[in-house]
């Protein structure tokens, strides 16, 4: 999805996605992070607080409607107002009945050039969750939790099924020559691999287009994709263009591959105690 300053113009953009993926067959549908808006987080201006919303609001209420009316379940990621000075990065989950299943709140928050969300968002406290839709069960993480293998770790163990990470990642455009293959195959290599190592789905849905001044700001590299728990990707949109991207994840196939893969099976849960460490010296 290309965002533009018009949040209602980015709303009903939106709407219209989900239901176009709906009359196509879609049942689990996941928008980018942030989708409301263009990425603010490139400066911190106060004023940019009141792009936030409670959950339940305006947005779910409009993304409840379309659900319900179309019987899918969609990913809403949002910027939400927890209480005045309390904002998170947050998803809500609602399911086809219109209904919020819950709602993650962003761990791991972020603070480099041009993306200074510590400025903006209090980090999650609410843990990793996985999501009972009535299609399945479903995990969903945020952007920089996508770096994380713990995270990863523990949406699987609460038995997700397809793990979605909603994402706004681009390249600082001075940089792209030198560095953006090299970065956007790391982006895609640490996800594919969070497929393998818990044999589960994962599907990274990124924006794309330009945002910010001529010359700088950041360009949005879409390039969203759905991988199996082989992480073969079964699916990958292009980096400069919106797309709906369809994928058919077999959740039959989960156990087959689990059983041939134990991973689970044989983790040493007993020796992972230093893991809650900084650091081992």
């Amino acid at each position: 999805m290309r965002c533009s300053p018009d949040t209602g113009a980015n709303l009903a953009r939106a709407i219209e996605r989900v239901e176009e993926a709906a009359q196509n067959g879609a049942q689990v549908i996941c928008l980018p992070e942030l989708f409301r808006s263009q990425y603010f987080c490139q400066r911190e201006d106060p004023a940019l607080f009141d792009l936030a919303e409670p959950i339940p609001g305006p947005t779910t209420e409009a993304v409840a409607g379309v659900a319900r009316q179309r019987r899918v379940a969609v990913v809403a990621p949002l910027f939400e107002r927890r209480a005045a000075g309390v904002y998170h990065n947050s998803v809500a989950v609602i399911d086809a009945d219109g209904s919020i299943v819950n709602v993650y709140r962003k761990t791991h928050i972020p603070d480099d050039p041009l993306y200074y969300e510590k400025y903006y968002f209090t980090p999650g406290d609410n843990g990793y969750l996985a999501f009972d839709t009535q299609f399945g069960r479903i995990g969903a993480l945020i952007c920089w939790d996508q770096w994380y293998p713990e995270a990863a770790r523990l949406v699987a163990l609460r038995g997700a099924q397809v793990l979605f990470y909603p994402t706004a990642i681009g390249w600082h455009p001075a940089e792209k020559r030198e560095y953006g293959q090299v970065q956007h195959d790391a982006w895609k290599t640490i996800q594919r691999a969070h497929a393998i190592a818990n044999g589960l789905y994962v599907a990274a849905v990124n924006r794309v287009g330009h945002e910010g001044p001529a010359g700088g700001g950041l360009e949005f590299f879409g390039g969203s994709f759905v991988c199996d728990p082989f992480g073969v990707v079964l699916a990958e949109a292009s980096q400069d263009r919106e797309e709906i991207l369809y994928a058919e994840c077999d959740i039959a196939r989960l156990e087959e591959i689990r059983r041939n893969w134990p991973f689970l099976r044989d983790r040493r849960i007993d020796t992972y105690g230093p893991l809650a460490s900084r650091w081992i010296g």
